[in-house]
């Protein structure tokens, strides 16, 4: 099928409306997944996890707090695993008002999936964002729990426009912005398509049904195992940063300073 790019713009963040304008997102908690190992980049990194990757002279953690403060967040958990002290200690002495900081260290190495469900306890909300730690776009997730509301699905994906499917994989949405399947990465021809940008919205339900797994893979274990067209695709035209691998992770400060993920106006 053919993709139509301005079904998009209503989620795009700055380049579509100004920084701050309708954004809010206080009753919505937002769950922060960043306690993986980070092997693709864990030979730039000296005793840090991923999220305290140094961007431009400040952990990553900075830029990411602060892109949700601008997008109107008031709580957010971080869900902590390897090298989690790190980021413990640098909470400690850093503050992001308004925002409230909640921290969850695994036990022991969960996975995606099973670091979401040892939150549930402390997740209020109904429904939760949920985003990889290296992770950041372009995207009004205002208007992402919008759509997710109206499209009525238990969890919903935002998907950005990439021009490498060979590293993200491919999303094939259907004509009622239903996610038909996903794509492998190593099965995926080179044009330019719709990827998963590592952004989600789960009702409580599904929350409850994640947490059974104790262990596993969001991606592998939870989404790809839903029916086809059982999760909403909500699309975004804008920029896609993740600093999951050495190229990006030294194209972030680029991205972060110069781009136009993070409006001037509201930097941190």
């Amino acid at each position: 099928m053919s993709i139509d790019d301005s079904r998009a713009a209503g989620l795009g963040g700055s380049a579509a409306k100004g920084p701050l304008a309708g954004r809010s997102l206080p009753d919505v908690d937002i769950v922060v997944l960043a306690g993986g190992l980070g092997t693709r980049v864990g030979s730039l990194l000296v005793d840090v996890p991923k999220i305290m990757a140094p961007v431009g002279g400040r952990p990553f953690l900075d830029y990411l707090l602060h892109w949700l403060i601008g997008q109107g967040a008031a709580r957010v958990v971080l869900c902590l695993g390897f090298r989690a002290g790190t980021v413990l200690a640098y909470l400690e002495t850093h503050s992001f008002p308004p925002l409230q900081v909640l921290t969850m260290v695994e036990p022991s190495p969960l996975g995606t999936a099973g670091a979401l469900g040892f939150a549930l306890p402390v997740l209020r909300s109904d429904p939760v964002i949920v985003m990889n730690g290296d992770t950041m776009l372009d995207a009004d997730l205002s208007a992402f729990v919008a759509s997710h509301r109206s499209a009525g699905t238990s969890a919903s994906v935002l998907c950005a426009r990439v021009n490498d499917p060979q590293r993200y994989g491919r999303v094939r949405i259907n004509s009622s912005d239903r996610i038909a399947r996903f794509e492998e990465k190593s099965n995926v021809s080179a044009e330019p398509c719709w990827a998963n940008a590592g952004v989600y919205l789960f009702g409580r339900a599904a929350l409850e049904q994640i947490a059974k797994l104790e262990h596993g893979s969001l991606e592998r274990d939870v989404l790809e195992a839903m029916p086809p067209g059982s999760i909403h695709a909500c699309r975004v035209p804008g920029s896609f940063l993740d600093i999951g691998t050495p190229e990006s992770l030294a194209q972030a400060s680029t991205l972060l300073e110069h781009g136009d993920l993070i409006p001037k106006d509201w930097k941190p």
